[in-house]
């Protein structure tokens, strides 16, 4: 599902060069949960950028679904981000003038889809994600729980191949923070998606198959999670 072999990432400070990648190298097999761990500055980031198409490496290859991201333009590269990856973030992202439902809608509405159809998948997924008669809320409306359960709900519209997450229980209470990764751990079973969610927290990144740690660029640790998959530590 997902082929790194040897990405470098470099950034120019003026004179100064800051390798945020130094040759990294793994694979991610189609349905697994990869939580990545490291320290500020370790290339979590970076690499999380990377694997969503919205930077290009300095050195090395990406291949996710089978494509060479470095062989796609610049409107490949779109595409390829809005048909075949989901991203949940730490700050929610959602359009505060939209609802719940329409923020669901929102990517198969810039891909050109049919808005009844969607109208419908954004219920039935809200529904899914336990936000069923809160679909007219606008984001004001909802607390950061719901929120979040509203930007998996969006990143499931497309059906992707590989869900990104940056810090997705970054900003909520350690309950409500389980229930969202509940709800992507049993993405990954159910549909078989591929998950990659960076975390600072180690309860958080236990609810994973394997945990990838980081340090200045590097892989320094790559191991199964010791908790039993599919669960989440209470």
């Amino acid at each position: 599902m997902i082929e790194v072999h040897q990405a470098t990432k470099v950034y120019r400070r003026g004179r100064t060069e800051v390798r945020a990648l130094a040759g990294v190298s793994l694979t991610v097999p189609r349905g697994q949960f990869l939580s990545v761990m490291g320290p500020s500055g370790s290339g979590k980031s970076t690499l999380l950028n990377l694997l969503g198409a919205l930077d290009v490496p300095s050195g090395g290859s990406i291949r996710i679904d089978g494509q060479e991201l470095a062989r796609m333009d610049d409107a490949a590269l779109s595409t390829f981000r809005r048909e075949r990856l989901g991203f949940v973030f730490q700050f929610f992202n959602l359009m505060p003038t939209l609802t719940a439902v329409e923020n669901v809608m929102l990517p198969g509405l810039l891909a050109g889809r049919p808005r009844e159809a969607l109208h419908s998948k954004a219920e039935s997924l809200l529904e899914t994600v336990g936000l069923r008669g809160r679909s007219q809320h606008r984001p004001d409306e909802l607390s950061g729980g719901e929120m979040q359960r509203v930007a998996v709900a969006r990143a499931l519209l497309t059906e992707p191949a590989l869900l990104l997450a940056d810090e997705p229980t970054g900003n909520l209470d350690s309950r409500t923070g389980a229930e969202v990764l509940r709800l992507l751990r049993e993405a990954t079973r159910e549909r078989q998606l591929t998950v990659v969610m960076v975390t600072h927290d180690p309860r958080a990144a236990e609810v994973g198959d394997r945990i990838l740690r980081l340090a200045d660029g590097a892989i320094i640790g790559d191991e199964p999670t010791r908790g039993v998959p599919g669960v989440v530590p209470d």
